[in-house]
């Protein structure tokens, strides 16, 4: 998943987790909020499963289950032919269903596509997002929230690369709720940078050209991981997360 910046950006408690919750919706549609703080509150906003802007006003498990079925079949068909390529009527005929039954969950094809992308980025961008009262070490939060971070992305294929093959396609609202989850996300890993190297367990340099460095492994995946090849899913993590621990300093013995 592509982290984008590492300027920092101060979240607050609720109102921060809220916003991670739902991608942001274009103007002047009906449903749309101005905070994603008030859909996040919903009982049934959940960061995986975005409110659409379809007809749909209420989800309950058989709309969820509907729209999850949207959304893998418009995945594969994103993932084989881009996002220029797949039309609305190709996504209906791959369900065996009529326009309006699609419609009635998302507004347009970009919002399944920003939807399908949204997910994985929410995954990536809170994989540091431990107990405040998580007892351990800085450098072992650092390296689980970077494999979290690898993992996310792997399991996420191809929808986790879609930002990578077609940025163009998002809205400048959906990049920049983007945005502010990576700041999101480098607002926790600098400072844990910075603890585990004063307590000894890291040797680097300059703190955010690290955590870039760092974080920017997975990125390449978009370009060579495919499932199925010679490494699993969980070596080709363990593979990166080892590479990462390089990029870090993680002294010998940690």
């Amino acid at each position: 998943m592509g982290i984008t910046s590492a300027t920092r950006h101060k979240p607050s408690g609720r109102k921060a987790r809220a916003e991670q919750d739902d991608p942001p919706r274009a103007p002047g549609m009906q449903g749309m909020h101005e905070a994603h703080a008030t859909e996040a509150a919903a009982p049934s906003a959940r960061p995986d499963l975005p409110q659409g802007t379809g007809r749909q006003r209420a989800a309950t498990q058989g709309t969820d289950l509907q729209r999850e079925r949207i959304l893998q079949a418009a995945t594969q068909l994103f993932a084989a032919q881009g996002y220029a390529n797949t039309t609305m009527a190709q996504i209906v005929r791959a369900l065996g269903v009529t326009k309006p039954f699609v419609y009635y969950y998302f507004r347009d094809k970009q919002e399944i596509f920003e939807t399908i992308s949204w997910r994985p980025a929410v995954d990536c961008f809170t994989a540091l997002d431990f107990a405040a009262d998580d007892p351990r070490r800085a450098s072992e939060k650092v390296l689980e929230g970077i494999e979290r971070l690898i993992r996310a992305t792997v399991a996420h294929h191809p929808a986790a690369f879609f930002p990578y093959r077609e940025p163009q396609v998002y809205r400048p609202e959906y990049l920049a709720a983007q945005k502010k989850l990576a700041h999101h996300f480098y607002d926790l890993l600098c400072p844990l940078l910075e603890q585990a190297r004063r307590d000894g367990d890291l040797d680097f340099d300059e703190t955010k050209i690290t955590a870039l460095a760092a974080c920017s492994l997975p990125g390449f995946l978009y370009s060579w991981y495919r499932p199925g090849g010679r490494l699993s899913p969980d070596e080709v993590v363990a593979e990166l997360t080892k590479l990462a621990s390089r990029v870090i300093g993680l002294r010998t013995g940690h």
